[in-house]
This record gives structure tokens, C-alpha cells and sequence, in this order.
């Protein structure tokens, strides 16, 4: 335990306004240890005057937290809309918290029996949270000052309500990692192997259905037109968003976690295959119809299609492995 005064700030942000108890329901279940249970005040009377206080001033202590959060992170969260917006590769980052608050709502009475034990380690983990703020807003690296959200956030309800709390809430915390962009590092690290994957993948394609083709490179040299593998094709754009699709999907469908894990890594290969498969399809197009055909609208379609294929290709997996892994049911006679 930290050197710190054993202080709990939820009670330092309300303290101004103190009310008595009267005869009557205990606001929160008490156990021997000092913890209290979440959520416990649902079983007071409505006309308990101790209640409604407590829930107005633990709403105002909410709205004062989440004030201050966006003081202190407004420039990151507006950069990270801003390249949400217009960047094509993190346009599912809109989706993510949305998906994560949710998840929150969904498992909120799961949460009424988590234990309050407020812990001076969330301190810790918040001053760490500014100190990468502080070192990503200096250096310009925005990753690492958009991960010091999460931190803080995970410190915050360390600090609050404890340990158990978070791990009430792990899976919606750590999803919102999905909305985050990749340093730029990263991200050209895995687009141009990609790139040659998919351009390879695609003119052996293209030669199978009977279509000329040489590539050279990321390029795919038809007899009447070339096509340039670029990096909006590489396929890194279906990957982060279909890897956000189905890592949410199993949270909701598989209780497995080794089915889980195969399905999220069974990602890569789809994604790779339904790629290389769009790329054929524009190549045939190309073909019989001309260079100018895979643009705007065609391209778009294209795209959510083979998307489409992806995450249909995840259900038929899951559907195989829920078919081959089930238990076997008895019979009764036996």
C-alpha cells in the first residue's frame, strides 16, 4: 500500500453535504471487513431522504469526475474523432464505445454485487495515466497519449471502488483499445507485407479463372490495364474493424475462451482470404469491362461485400466448432 493517507476520495468530493441517518434500511450491506456492496441502495424505501441524497451526490460526483476528464483529455479526444472521421482505416472507432457503454448496461446487475474496497493504488495508476499524457502531448505521440485514457480510467475505478470493480468491468475498459489508432510505426509495418500478400494472392487468382496476369511487385499488369495494390487495399483496414466486430461478438456468443481465441485468431486468414478474393474480382471486372470500372461506387461495394464474406466466414467457423466440440448427449438409457 502506498504511503498515502487511507482517504476515500469519492467521500472528499460529497463531503460538503452530510445528512443523518434516520430509522430505516442501512444504505449499503456492511461486512466485517469495512466493504460495503454496489448497487445496495435500490432496496431502501423511495421516501428515504438518505437515499435519494446519496444518489444525487454520487451522480454529481460522476459528472464532476467526467468534467474533469475532459478538461484534462479534450485535445486528445477531439484529435482521435477527427482521424476517426477522416481516416477510413479507424472509421469503426465511432462504434467501439458506444458498443463498450453497452456492455456496461447489459451487465449492470451483474455489478450490484461487486464489493466496494476502495484502493490507494489507483492513485498510483492515475498520477502514471498524466505522466504518459504529459511525456505523448511533448513528444507528439499520440498513441501513447491516447492510452493514457484508459489508464487513468482503469485508475480511477481502482481508486473508487477497488480491485473487484475492475474486473466487473475488464472486457468494456479494454475494448475501447479498439478505438485507438496504431502509432504510424506500427501500422507500415503491416501494410506493405500485406500488400504483397494480397497482390500475390490475387494474380494467382486472376490466372486460375483464365485472366492473363504478371505482377510485378504490388502490381498486377492485365493485358489491358494495370492495377496498383495500394495501401487502402492491403487489407489492414478490414482487419482492425472485423478484429473490433468479432472480438465483440465472441464476448456476447461464445462463453468458451478457447473458442474465443480461435476465433479472434482465425481473423487474420479470413480477412487475408476475403482480400485476395476482392482483388480478384476487381481484376476480372478490369478485364472485361476496363480499368475505370472499380471506382466510387463499385469500389465501395466491393469492399462492405467481401467484408460481408468475412464475418460470415467467422459465423461458419464458430458454427463448426460449436458442431464439433459440443458434448455429446447420453442416452438415458444408459
Amino acid at each position: 500500500m502506498l504511503p498515502i493517507a487511507n482517504i476515500n476520495f469519492w467521500s472528499r468530493l460529497t463531503h460538503k453535504v452530510q445528512f443523518r441517518m434516520r430509522e430505516g434500511p442501512a444504505p449499503a450491506t456492511t461486512l466485517d471487513d469495512g466493504s460495503r456492496a454496489l448497487g445496495n441502495w435500490n432496496s431502501l424505501p423511495e421516501e428515504s431522504a438518505f437515499a435519494i441524497s446519496s444518489r444525487t451526490r454520487n451522480v454529481i460526483a460522476l459528472l464532476l469526475l467526467s468534467v474533469l476528464v475532459m478538461i484534462l483529455y479534450g485535445r486528445v479526444l477531439e484529435s482521435m474523432a477527427q482521424q476517426w472521421w477522416s481516416d477510413p482505416n479507424y472509421g469503426h472507432g465511432f462504434l467501439v464505445p458506444v458498443f463498450a457503454a453497452y456492455i456496461l448496461w447489459h451487465e449492470r446487475n451483474v455489478r450490484r454485487a461487486v464489493l466496494v474496497q476502495t484502493s490507494n493504488w489507483g492513485l498510483a495508476i492515475m498520477l502514471f495515466a498524466v505522466g504518459l499524457l504529459i511525456l505523448g502531448t511533448l513528444a507528439s505521440e499520440h498513441f501513447t497519449a491516447r492510452v493514457s485514457l484508459l489508464i487513468l480510467i482503469t485508475g480511477l475505478i481502482v481508486f473508487l471502488v477497488g480491485w473487484q470493480a475492475l474486473r466487473s468491468v475488464a472486457f468494456p475498459i479494454g475494448y475501447l483499445i479498439f478505438m485507438i489508432p496504431l502509432p504510424a510505426i506500427i501500422y507500415y509495418q503491416l501494410t506493405f507485407p500485406l500488400q504483397l500478400l494480397a497482390s500475390r494472392l490475387g494474380a494467382n487468382g486472376l490466372v486460375a479463372l483464365g485472366v492473363p496476369t504478371i505482377r510485378e511487385g504490388n502490381l498486377l499488369i492485365l493485358p489491358n490495364c494495370t492495377l496498383e495494390v495500394m495501401e487502402a487495399c492491403s487489407g489492414v483496414r478490414s482487419l482492425l474493424s472485423l478484429l473490433a466486430a468479432v472480438v465483440g461478438y465472441v464476448y456476447l456468443a461464445e462463453p468458451s475462451i478457447w473458442k474465443r481465441c480461435v476465433l479472434v485468431a482465425a481473423t487474420v486468414p479470413i480477412v487475408i482470404l476475403s482480400n485476395g478474393l476482392r482483388l480478384v474480382a476487381t481484376g476480372v471486372l478490369s478485364y472485361f469491362y476496363g480499368p475505370g470500372v472499380d471506382v466510387g461506387l463499385t469500389h465501395t461495394g466491393l469492399g462492405l461485400a467481401f467484408f460481408a464474406l468475412a464475418f460470415l466466414l467467422i459465423l461458419l467457423v464458430h458454427r463448426l466448432l460449436r458442431r464439433f466440440t459440443g458434448k455429446p448427449i447420453l442416452d438415458p438409457a444408459h
